[in-house]
């Protein structure tokens, strides 16, 4: 194990040093600049543009400028922002405990509700619950993020007209300026839109895996040998079934992530999502730089992770 975890590390320098490549020719070469807009403003002289784009670096070849980010990257150093002049690490992290609370959040409620729904769904199969979970879930993987978002926050709005209880429709209650309820109340409904999908998958996926560990010879021997039902199908049957969902936990954490962007912008979630998008549309490509680049190396480091624990969950597995 030890061995392999060295290779694996050893594998992610080249993996991130290519995603630094792919982020910063992303973000330099589309279309405008952060001072694009200033060539329209007639109290802004061609020598003060001439002026900030040096002091930006932008006169530099392309080539020359990812060498120097990559240096001050290479030192945790992500820059500053073109618009707030705010060191970038520094906003992100004010950022990221949101988009981690509504991540991680969200995360819980699809374990919690898929594995019930498909372990059953897989224990009485073909059933009349079977059935209606399985169009349920079809139809939820394809239903589109932000359109259930908006279909959530006109039903809030008309619950409120009506006079009846209701959740907030949008924003974020940070912990020093309001109560632990109300900060759960403002989490429930994006939460619940970006739980929705990744429940519907995954809802699946376990059903697959629990009709194919069923087939398996130790749960008839199981239960031939007259354990109950609740014993064979969870103690045996689930704790196989479920060792490949470590690695698809890793693999779906940019579908999270990515599903965040949109939930954040929705109900104005102030997060790590929300952030990027603001970043972009007001080019502060040193932030969206930086997102992008923290959210890729988050995702190979989970991904690493979720090797190392398969491993450890499964006596079968031998990496050396």
């Amino acid at each position: 194990m030890g061995q392999y975890v060295v290779r694996r590390v050893l594998q992610i320098v080249p993996l991130v040093l290519g995603i630094t490549i792919i982020t910063f020719a992303l973000a330099n070469l589309v279309p405008g600049s952060p001072i694009s807009d200033l060539e329209f403003n007639p109290q802004v002289r061609p020598e003060d543009r001439e002026r900030i784009a040096k002091a930006l670096g932008l006169d530099q070849p392309l080539h020359v400028r990812y060498i120097q980010w990559l240096s001050h990257v290479a030192r945790g150093d992500l820059g500053l922002s073109l618009i707030t002049y705010q060191p970038v690490m520094k906003t992100i992290m004010e950022k990221l405990p949101n988009t981690l609370l509504l991540t991680v959040t969200a995360l819980i409620l699809s374990l919690l509700i898929a594995i019930p729904i498909g372990v059953y769904g897989a224990v009485r199969r073909n059933s009349a619950f079977d059935q209606v979970t399985t169009v349920g879930a079809v139809a939820g993987f394809a239903m589109p993020t932000f359109w259930l978002g908006l279909m959530v926050i006109l039903i809030l709005v008309r619950m409120k007209g009506a006079g009846l209880p209701t959740l907030p429709t949008g924003g974020v209650c940070e912990l020093g300026n309001c109560t632990v309820l109300s900060r759960i109340q403002h989490l429930i409904a994006p939460a619940f839109v970006l739980a929705f999908v990744q429940t519907a998958s995954w809802t699946r996926y376990i059903r697959s895996q629990m009709i194919e560990v069923l087939r398996q010879d130790y749960m008839r021997t199981a239960e031939a040998k007259g354990l109950r039902e609740v014993v064979v199908v969870f103690r045996h049957g689930l704790r196989n079934a479920i060792l490949p969902l470590v690695t698809l936990l890793a693999l779906d954490l940019p579908t999270l992530f990515s599903g965040s962007v949109i939930v954040e912008q929705i109900f104005t979630w102030n997060g790590l999502g929300r952030l990027i998008l603001d970043s972009v549309n007001k080019r502060d490509y040193t932030v969206v730089m930086g997102v992008t680049l923290f959210v890729s190396v988050l995702t190979v480091v989970a991904n690493l992770l979720a090797d190392i624990v398969y491993g450890v969950l499964d006596p079968r597995i031998r990496y050396d």
